[in-house]
């Protein structure tokens, strides 16, 4: 069966035709959930040629899909816990995803730096890379290098040349994991995949024999109840899985432990690092020190959680551990609780095991498929979201009858780029943004950060936003460019609020919170003019968006319960 592409309408501006959509069909495959395992859900049983739709109660990658170290990367901390599957997957995966989508997963080279006392000696360090490259399949110039302490001081110089023994030098990816999601569903729904966010699936119906006949749900946006028809339900709810299976009454011995991690995020000039590192810290566990345009963030902490899940945070507690760390590694920094400019905090919803601190917690993924049909997929990491799909998909199909297996596609999210036009490779993704830079410097924009922003946020795509821009007649060349983003991300990537725009869409609240600060006022009212909002409705988003941008930037005493 040939599953072809069609032209993407993922607007908001559908929304009242995506209900009815909702309301009147009936689904192969009903999905809870908008993060990147449910995401890659969609558009792995789109492909095949399923009828499949997807609710999310907020935004689509506002929990922990926007929370991560934001990496694909190969775990090579699960080298150290023997592991073995878990490294070779996320190796394998991490190569796939960065061809399907080379201006957003893109190639680090990561320093370990080998100190006196620290927790890996040279000799072992040498081997586990190596090791590790094998696992991962790493190739040519990315395989790990051993470095002596002259080589490493001069990769990085704020390290503390008192301690430093050496480093290991190995490739990793980085990449923003809230963008990554959008471009999977923006290519499920190209796949036919009905997709839409603030919808909350409220609760379960049965038909006599205690199956799942459908979903009631309720619009955020109205307060409308309605129902969805599926033949097969799966929860990717994240945190929120087990929630679901209460509802479900199929909760069992299995459940999630939630961890918390915290990232805090600098001006680059605050810690200029000069390419990303991964240190041990006092209590032998790792952080990483990542820069990313304007800003370094660091993280992450591992400490249990069972507080708000609709609300974390980060504490004083939190950010000193990370300061700690920081400056024990990079002593000329000495920074304070007042040098960071914002922060995130999620959470990881892993698998219970009795007896494990929470670092040493496995990240593999597990089903639990009820007896109502409700299959659930819980644990996994960013980078296995393609495999996670498969397996999910794995479990569907063995509901279906031959006759309807035998019509649908084998699994090809291998290789479906997920941003049309594509960029090839990293090579291509460099030439494009010097052609970017190039363009907006004849628009009075300089730096070449904003060229870098927009490649790695938006690919081939950031040519509409700069021919959009030059419908606008604001003097501010960035105001034009800002207000152009917004109306592509409300056009083509589901923007509904004001949040989902400056933290999911743009990921300005982390790494340019400055810009929110400059910028909210006129994003305001085009969303207003938009999305015709009433004065109600814009207070509310401009409140939600206050607290969001209080979280980022505060350290709380204790928890939120």
């Amino acid at each position: 069966m040939l599953v072809m592409e069609k032209p993407v309408e993922f607007s908001v501006l559908k929304r009242a035709e995506q209900i009815e959509n909702l309301q009147t069909q009936k689904f192969d495959l009903a999905i809870i959930g908008g993060g990147v395992t449910g995401a890659g859900i969609a558009l792995d049983a789109a492909s095949r040629g399923l009828n499949v739709c997807l609710v999310e109660k907020n935004d689509f990658a506002s929990g922990t899909s926007n929370k991560s170290t934001k990496l694909i990367h190969g775990g090579l901390r699960y080298l150290k816990q023997f592991e073995i599957g878990l490294v070779r997957e996320s190796g394998s995966e991490r190569a796939i995803v960065h061809k399907l989508a080379p201006h957003l997963v893109i190639p680090e080279k990561m320093l370990l730096p080998l100190v006196e006392g620290g927790t890996y000696g040279k000799m072992m360090t040498s081997i586990g890379l190596k090791v590790y490259d094998f696992l991962a399949d790493v190739q040519g110039d990315d395989r790990r290098q051993m470095l002596d302490k002259d080589q490493t001081l001069e990769k990085e110089p704020l390290l503390n040349k008192d301690v430093v023994l050496g480093s290991g030098l190995y490739a990793e990816y980085r990449t923003d994991d809230a963008r990554l999601t959008i471009e999977i569903l923006k290519k499920a729904v190209s796949y036919g995949a009905n997709v839409i966010n603030y919808c909350e699936m409220k609760s379960f119906n049965y038909n006599d024999d205690s199956k799942i006949k459908s979903l009631n749900c309720k619009d955020g946006n109205t307060g409308d109840i309605f129902k969805i028809k599926a033949r097969n339900y799966v929860s990717a709810a994240g945190p929120w899985v087990d929630t679901l299976r209460t509802k479900d009454q199929s909760m069992n011995n299995k459940y999630l432990h939630l961890t918390k991690g915290v990232h805090i995020v600098f001006p680059y000039e605050k810690l200029p690092v000069k390419q990303p590192l991964y240190f041990d810290v006092h209590d032998e566990r790792m952080i990483f020190a990542i820069p990313r345009g304007r800003i370094t963030y660091v993280g992450t902490t591992d400490t249990n959680y069972s507080g708000n899940l609709e609300r974390v945070v980060a504490t004083k507690e939190d950010a000193e551990y990370l300061l700690n760390a920081i400056n024990s590694t990079f002593p000329q920094v000495n920074l304070n609780i007042d040098d960071i400019e914002s922060n995130w905090a999620g959470l990881r919803p892993l698998i219970h095991e009795e007896d494990k601190d929470p670092s040493e917690l496995s990240r593999k993924d597990e089903l639990f498929i009820s007896e109502s049909g409700l299959i659930s997929i819980a644990g996994g990491k960013l980078t296995g979201y393609r495999r996670m799909a498969q397996r999910v998909m794995e479990a569907v199909l063995k509901t279906m009858k031959n006759k309807h297996k035998e019509h649908l596609n084998k699994s090809s999210t291998e290789i479906i780029p997920l941003v049309s036009p594509p960029l090839e490779n990293s090579h291509a993704v460099n030439v494009y943004q010097n052609e970017l830079e190039a363009t907006l410097l004849s628009k009075g924009i300089s730096e070449s950060y904003h060229a870098w922003y927009l490649c790695s946020t938006y690919g081939k795509k950031a040519e509409i936003i700069i021919e959009k821009s030059n419908q606008f007649d604001n003097k501010d060349a960035l105001e034009k460019l800002i207000r152009a983003e917004l109306w592509f991300c409300i056009h083509y990537e589901m923007t509904n609020s004001l949040t989902d725009f400056f933290v999911r869409r743009t990921g300005r609240l982390y790494f340019d919170i400055p810009s929110v600060k400059k910028y909210v006022k006129i994003i305001s009212k085009d969303c207003a003019n938009y999305l015709n909002w009433d004065a109600e409705r814009l207070a509310s988003e401009e409140k939600n968006l206050n607290l969001l941008i209080q979280d980022a930037t505060t350290y709380y005493n204790t928890e939120f319960i």
